[in-house]
């Protein structure tokens, strides 16, 4: 059964580093007033026109085992396929901070007033990736409730078109949790719609199955290395 998440303003708010960064711009480091109130015009108005919404659906190894082989894409060797069979538990998921966002951004461009769209669309891909970690605490919760928690189980995201798990995986995916219920749609491009939406498998499991060094041979195009920095694993030499 699947369970349609709502979230507070809190909970899609994101905090003024993880906007910043996404301009480039590194934790701690000062900025000028003007871009401090950029930043904050951008977050304000997030907070005025978000919908934000979500779904998750716990699921099977061996139906996440059908969903994750997809369209027959992925890499021969990725975390994904290598994490998941030591998992204790699984679930699918949605988020999305709703269409407006998408337009107001691109109003923004197109009424001359680019720095205010470019700071919106940082405050939306944070607000977007900020709903998918409060997916994770959803998740957490439910098995916490249902004792299948112990103090060494961690839960993380993984989605589509990332560590070598192909984006048409996504068809696969829409297709077991039905986003569209919450006003998610796929494109033939396998792209959400809305844009600032994220999806993917929520692993549940010993924090050690998380921890794999980025030594994939796609790991050498990736400039972020964002999965090694939240599961606190180390790089590869």
């Amino acid at each position: 059964m699947s369970e349609i998440l709502t979230f507070s303003t809190d909970e899609l708010t994101p905090g003024r580093d993880a906007v910043l960064e996404n301009q480039g711009i590194p934790p701690g480091k000062a900025v000028s007033a003007e871009i401090e109130a950029l930043c904050s015009a951008a977050l304000g108005l997030l907070v005025k026109v978000a919908a934000p919404a979500g779904i998750l659906r716990e699921v099977s190894a061996a139906e996440f085992e059908a969903v994750y082989e997809g369209e027959g894409q992925n890499e021969p060797r990725t975390p994904v396929g290598e994490v998941f069979p030591q998992a204790e538990n699984l679930a699918l998921f949605a988020v999305t901070i709703g269409q407006r966002v998408s337009r107001e951004i691109t109003e923004r461009f197109g009424s001359n007033d680019p720095a205010l769209g470019a700071m919106l669309d940082s405050c939306a891909s944070a607000a977007a990736d900020k709903l998918a970690g409060v997916a994770e605490g959803r998740f957490v919760d439910t098995l916490a409730r249902g004792g299948r928690m112990s103090s060494d189980t961690r839960v993380l995201a993984y989605s589509p078109g990332y560590c070598g798990w192909d984006i048409s995986g996504q068809r696969e995916l829409f297709e077991f949790l039905s986003p569209e219920q919450v006003g998610i749609s796929l494109r033939e491009s396998h792209l959400m719609e809305p844009l600032k939406s994220v999806s993917g498998v929520l692993i549940a499991g010993p924090k050690g199955i998380h921890d794999f060094r980025a030594a994939y041979p796609f790991c050498s195009g990736c400039r972020t290395h964002g999965c090694q920095k939240r599961s606190g694993a180390a790089f590869a030499e």
